[in-house]
């Protein structure tokens, strides 16, 4: 199936950074504030049928990552340098594995839908260390279907639609509950979404 890809919104990936480890006291572990995105991101595509921060997931050997968030927040070779400008206005880089917040996040930036899908992530899952996040992740399907090829690759892009994927066991948060005529009609909605924006690359 053709991967559903979006433009990257660096300064909403910047503020939820920010804003979970403001959450954690001032400083977050880097590992656990990129899985609290994964889980915001979640909740969000499939309440409100979008992205907060348009990334491109990867799933690795921890858990789903936001390729261009994690490269933010590891202050990446790869990341622009208005990206880079605007992130350490914000963010701090703690070796060996920490981020600390340099500024109040700006809510501005962020949607209130975007605030409440982050709220969602911290107050089901912000009580986890990095480790326990990470176990955590690992139950849903959008990550466990590409469990045995990782055992061989170092990273596979996860096809977006599989965040609609409910997870099997039970008793695991679905990051909001879908019927199957409205996983449907997101999954729809989302290419044509790509479809659109792909006409303006």
């Amino acid at each position: 199936m053709q991967k559903i890809g979006f433009n990257f919104n660096y300064k909403k990936a910047t503020q939820m950074l920010n804003y979970f480890a403001t959450k954690e006291g001032g400083k977050i572990n880097r590992m656990k504030a990129l899985k609290l995105i994964y889980f915001a991101d979640r909740y969000h595509l499939r309440k409100y049928n979008r992205l907060i921060t348009n990334d491109t997931y990867f799933a690795m050997d921890n858990g789903p990552v936001a390729s261009a968030c994690k490269d933010i927040a590891e202050a990446s070779e790869y990341t622009g340098r208005i990206e880079q400008s605007y992130s350490s206005i914000y963010i701090a880089i703690c070796p060996p594995y920490e981020l600390r917040s340099k500024e109040s996040p700006d809510f501005t930036i962020l949607s209130k839908s975007d605030i409440e899908a982050m709220n969602f992530a911290w107050n089901k899952f912000g009580g986890l260390d990095e480790w326990g996040i990470v176990t955590e992740t690992h139950k849903y399907p959008d990550w466990y279907k590409h469990k045995i090829a990782l055992e061989t690759l170092s990273r596979i892009e996860m096809d977006l639609d599989d965040l609609l994927t409910d997870p099997k066991e039970e008793g695991v948060d679905k990051c909001f509950e879908l019927s199957a005529r409205d996983k449907e009609a997101r999954v729809e909605y989302l290419k044509e979404l790509s479809e659109i924006e792909s006409l303006w690359r």
